[in-house]
């Protein structure tokens, strides 16, 4: 069996990577969990024995050091029964099939889901896990449990440190045994390249397209294959109760038109949630803005606080520069800072970490 080691060396080989130090260091790990998850399962005498505990692996580290692609390749090279998904949708998915086993009148709804994530894969792959919701911190802990009893092995990336998840979150000190059961269950390991790929693919490019015309529609098509491969499924977050959908999503990178997010009820907390959930938002078709669209041009305002604050690369096109967006109507004095942090976000070192901008 070829080791990831190997893989990794070919594809830098071929050119598909850049060899990277800090990738190359974390790919021993990723072999020890395949080579667990992939031995034989002794048999006992009347049954298959449950399979021997293999502790998972809980990567973290800054936006655009290559977490999801290394786990991607590891992902890729298993035999096991495998499942890749972004954290968000999995959780997403559980509160749905407890709200069915309720429906069913289930006195524990969370027991049968669990029981049939368990049946139906060896290994679990999480893509940016965090906790932002406290309907998903109240059942999370509860639900690993039972996975690691059933067996399956848990890879996860994250860009932040296990005792950093739900910070400041309502009613935290319940949700500390999780991140106890992680630190146990799972070796955590930073991956602390100097490099950030994601920033580097969008240095130079331009970020801010005026005119939504066929030229500016195939280039920012360009920039979201380039970031994705042009693989995306809806990512659904929950908020307070409510479902907020982006249109399409892969790997911290989420893309939808103005008016899937602004143009729906959508509120401060829901901005922040869409902002805590992505690293990059490809935002398309925005409109000049003036009293006959008021509400969006609100909402939109609070999209692009909530996106600046927590650092999000934005890429858009737009009818006019951010100047000349909002001319007339009330909020135009207003508008005056989200335009200057429109142009203040193309600036291709903008968003970075301190300490991480290349010369």
């Amino acid at each position: 069996m070829t080791s990831l080691t190997d893989i990794y060396a070919t594809r830098v080989a071929r050119g598909d990577l850049h060899a990277d130090d800090a990738q190359e260091a974390v790919l021993p790990e990723f072999d020890r969990i395949r080579d667990a998850v992939e031995a034989p399962v002794k048999k006992g005498w009347f049954r298959k024995a449950k399979p021997d505990p293999v502790k998972g692996l809980y990567l973290w580290g800054g936006v655009g050091r290559g977490k999801s692609m290394m786990m991607d390749l590891f992902v890729e090279s298993l035999s096991v029964p495998v499942r890749r998904v972004h954290f968000h949708a999995f959780m997403q998915e559980i509160h749905n099939g407890m709200h069915e086993a309720r429906q069913r009148g289930v006195e524990d709804a969370l027991a049968p889901v669990a029981d049939a994530v368990a049946k139906s894969v060896r290994v679990l792959a999480f893509d940016e896990m965090q906790i932002t919701d406290i309907t998903d911190a109240m059942i999370v802990g509860r639900l690993f449990e039972f996975l690691f009893e059933a067996g399956v092995v848990v890879v996860t990336t994250s860009n932040r440190i296990p005792d950093d998840l739900y910070k400041n979150g309502l009613n935290r000190q319940l949700f500390l045994p999780f991140i106890d059961l992680i630190k146990e269950r799972l070796t955590v390991w930073e991956m602390a390249s100097p490099r950030d790929y994601r920033q580097n693919r969008l240095q130079g490019n331009q970020v801010y397209f005026v005119q939504a015309n066929h030229e500016a529609r195939a280039d920012i098509e360009a920039i979201w294959k380039d970031l994705t491969g042009g693989n995306a499924d809806p990512l659904v977050l929950t908020v307070k109760g409510r479902s907020v959908t982006i249109p399409a999503y892969r790997s911290g990178i989420g893309r939808a038109r103005f008016y899937d997010l602004c143009g729906a009820m959508l509120g401060p907390g829901d901005y922040l949630a869409i902002a805590d959930a992505l690293k990059v938002l490809i935002l398309e078709d925005i409109p000049t803005l003036s009293r006959s669209n008021f509400n969006e041009a609100k909402r939109f305002v609070t999209l692009i606080d909530a996106l600046y604050e927590a650092k999000v690369r934005l890429i858009c096109s737009a009818a006019a520069e951010p100047e000349m967006l909002y001319l007339e109507g009330e909020g135009t004095f207003e508008f005056e800072r989200t335009a200057s942090r429109l142009r203040e976000m193309q600036d291709e070192t903008w968003g970075r970490e301190e300490g991480q901008i290349e010369s």
